[in-house]
């Protein structure tokens, strides 16, 4: 099979769990701690993915220089980026709605493509990962696929659990979601066809971008929707998330 098609399918996977996340919510009422519990769970994977499998992988390939600069600029996009979104009312894109003016916020008039859109920029960083992981030809990192599939089902979760109770449509909530499932799928395999004969610097550096942005969006988005509802357990919980990412990785290895 053409690698960059396998990429892409790999980034399907990954981002299906968005869906999968989209439809508990939808179709089972959960109560907003576990929800919370959930979302503190997926924290601690993609802290963990970031810290063993990007970063080392991205340092491996190019150094301090090339991870440093790009996990920092990774951030720093992302951050821009997430505070247009955020302004123009996207903020509480991934709250699971129980605080009614964060469900007021998500039902705001117009606000809907800035959540789509800001939803898009949360999921993109991770299937470029899966895609750039099938560049030495070794097949693709389980690990990395594993915790992005794991850490998106909390995130489609407590944010079409949001998005119903602030009044959203089940083919908006569907719509926006299977959207960026596709979405993860293409950039995993754009990011494998642009990153195929590129120098180890280039590599390490997208690699961190990746993993910046991933972490700059787990405190901006994710880690305050856990520690909103499950604040006395959601440390535990997320080092459990941690740990279960840490053994898929030692396991690969």
């Amino acid at each position: 099979m053409n690698e960059a098609v396998a990429a892409g399918l790999w980034g399907l996977v990954g981002g299906s769990a968005l869906l999968v996340g989209a439809g508990i919510a939808y179709f089972v009422h959960l109560p907003q701690r576990l929800i919370a519990a959930i979302m503190a769970a997926g924290s601690g994977v993609l802290i963990s993915a970031v810290a063993f499998d990007l970063m080392d992988e991205a340092y491996r390939r190019g150094g301090f220089d090339a991870t440093a600069i790009g996990f920092f600029g990774g951030a720093l996009v992302y951050t821009i980026a997430n505070t247009l979104v955020s302004r123009a009312g996207a903020r509480h894109r991934k709250r699971s709605g129980s605080n009614p003016h964060h469900r007021q916020a998500t039902a705001q008039q117009g606000s809907g493509l800035s959540i789509a859109i800001g939803a898009l920029l949360d999921g993109i960083p991770e299937p470029v990962v899966i895609g750039v992981s099938l560049l030495e030809g070794a097949g693709v990192s389980l690990v990395t696929v594993a915790a992005v599939f794991l850490s998106n089902v909390p995130e489609g979760l407590s944010s079409a659990a949001g998005m119903k109770k602030a009044g959203r449509s089940a083919i908006y909530i569907f719509g926006v979601w299977g959207g960026i499932a596709m979405a993860s799928g293409l950039a995993a395999a754009i990011g494998y066809a642009v990153m195929a004969g590129a120098s180890p610097d280039i590599i390490a550096a997208t690699t961190a971008v990746a993993a910046g942005a991933i972490l700059a969006m787990l405190v901006d988005t994710m880690i305050p929707e856990a520690t909103e509802e499950a604040h006395e357990f959601s440390g535990l919980i997320a080092v459990a998330g941690f740990l279960l990412a840490f053994i898929l990785s030692k396991l690969e290895g």
